[in-house]
């Protein structure tokens, strides 16, 4: 046989002869809707699963190692990153899932820089605990890490997770701050700019560490209403008596988000808060208006049902009963001018 004849017995045998019959396809079965649906809802877990292992494998490859520790051999991180609260729901589902399914992810320790034999948390503070409650080991990367690196490695987890409420960015902030990290070390650990780092700390600042603690978390409360309570705060003997109402045991039963509303709603001005308002009777029992007083105004609204076009006369009169009322504090020596001195 010539090469040419061996070239062209080879190619027939890979592609087949020309008439071959075409291959037979087999009919795939028509994928269920329901089926698309449950693979659709384990999308989710797959990628949070993907990521997880994408990070042992980075640190598998750094060197790092994994080990299953004593929970009472690991000290927490250096600065702490949350306000928790005794009744926590969130924190009760964790533990169910790591008795039900084990610690899925390891958390992120250092050895001690001073005890040996012992480690501190970097991050996964709340899967030690539950770790502890569990009384099980729990797994956990060892990586050597500085002062800096532990709470920028800290607050970057945070920030990947997703489950730092805004309170507590504010006094993780004010925390690195307080413990001497330069700012830079700060904007890093709560990837924020520098603007962002001083209004974190000066939230902070505004609000006393016995209240902070006492509310916890509140993750339904945002930047605009934990301002709005931090500018109470600074009235005078409010602070005195938002502490006194933080340790009131009716408050501490409610969950974070209830003890912050409750909070503010005690520290608002009486004209804030939604009175019952008083009605104005008349003589021969009808309910002729509704009088609603604040510290700066007092609102009539009257019952036209009642009293119909009252209030038109009354708005006619405000003139005359203006000229009125002047006279009487002029007979009183209390002129006008001199009452607003």
């Amino acid at each position: 046989m010539s090469r040419k004849d061996t070239v062209e017995a080879l190619f027939k045998g890979r592609l087949g002869a020309p008439n071959a019959p075409s291959p037979v396809v087999e009919r795939t079965e028509r994928v269920r809707t329901g089926a698309i649906s449950a693979m659709g809802a384990s999308l989710a877990q797959l990628s949070e699963n993907a990521k997880t292992v994408a990070r042992l494998q980075d640190q598998i490859s750094a060197g790092d190692r994994v080990l299953e520790i004593d929970p009472a051999d690991v000290d927490a991180s250096l600065v702490s990153d949350r306000l928790m609260i005794e009744v926590d729901p969130s924190f009760e589902a964790l533990v169910a899932s790591m008795a039900e399914s084990g610690q899925q992810v390891p958390i992120l320790v250092r050895p001690h820089p001073i005890e040996v034999g012992r480690y501190q948390v970097a991050y996964g503070h709340r899967r030690l605990r539950a770790a502890s409650r569990l009384k099980i080991k729990v797994k956990a990367v060892v990586r050597a890490l500085s002062d800096a690196d532990l709470v920028v490695a800290q607050g970057k987890e945070n920030l990947e997770r997703r489950d730092l409420s805004f309170i507590e960015r504010a006094w993780f902030a004010r925390r690195l701050e307080d413990r001497g990290f330069d700012r830079s070390v700060v904007i890093a650990a709560l990837s924020c700019d520098k603007a962002d780092v001083s209004r974190y700390v000066a939230m902070a600042r505004a609000i006393p560490e016995t209240v902070a603690i006492s509310i916890g978390p509140a993750p339904k409360a945002g930047r605009a209403r934990w301002a709005e309570l931090a500018e109470k705060l600074q009235q005078a003997d409010v602070a005195a008596t938002a502490e006194a109402l933080v340790r009131q045991t009716e408050f501490l039963q409610l969950d974070s988000d209830q003890r912050f509303a409750r909070l503010l709603e005690a520290l608002r001005p009486a004209a804030e808060h939604k009175k019952t308002p008083e009605m104005w009777t008349a003589k021969d029992g009808r309910k002729i208006a509704r009088v609603q007083r604040g510290s700066e105004r007092v609102v009539l609204a009257f019952d036209e049902k009642a009293a119909p076009a009252f209030g038109d006369y009354v708005l006619h009169q405000l003139d005359a009963l203006l000229a009125a009322y002047e006279r009487s504090l002029e007979s009183r020596g209390t002129g006008v001018r001199d009452s607003e001195r």
